[in-house]
């Protein structure tokens, strides 16, 4: 358990590992050729899954963003409830963001396969998922299982 302070200095010295990682996939993405707008758009959604994100309970490294749990709440629960600019077209544009940068970030040596093996894989089962639920949580019409005022 940390104190304020000391959760506080862990997280900036992630985030500026993490502005390195960040350099490093916007040079991968400059050398792809993607337009300048593109690469910005995968920058900012990589900034929000490990700068925001994954330091939001505890002080986590870039490399645990590749986790199961990570991603399926990332993108099937926080994402949806706490982006408001959340749509399944921005639910697949920010995985697509996380599956380049982290491989970039395997293809650099920072991650192991299994580590990029398991995130793919679990893109891939959920996304369904994850698209219906937002769909449905940002329906005005559908029942909201979170809103006790829908079961009165």
């Amino acid at each position: 358990m940390y104190t304020y302070e000391e959760y506080e200095q862990k997280c900036d010295q992630i985030r500026n590992r993490n502005e390195f990682y960040i350099n490093e996939f916007r040079e991968d993405l400059i050398n792809a050729g993607l337009k300048k707008r593109t690469i910005s758009r995968h920058c900012n959604n990589i900034d929000l899954y490990i700068n925001i994100y994954l330091l939001r309970e505890e002080p986590l490294e870039m490399t645990s963003g590749a986790d199961y749990y990570r991603i399926d709440d990332f993108l099937g629960y926080f994402f949806i409830r706490k982006c408001a600019w959340s749509t399944p077209s921005t639910i697949k544009g920010t995985a697509a963001s996380i599956k380049k940068f982290y491989k970039s970030m395997l293809q650099r040596g920072y991650i192991e396969e299994s580590n990029y093996k398991e995130l793919i894989e679990t893109i891939k089962e959920n996304i369904d998922e994850w698209l219906e639920d937002c769909e449905a949580y940002n329906d005005p019409n559908a029942p909201n299982p979170y809103n006790y005022f829908d079961f009165l």
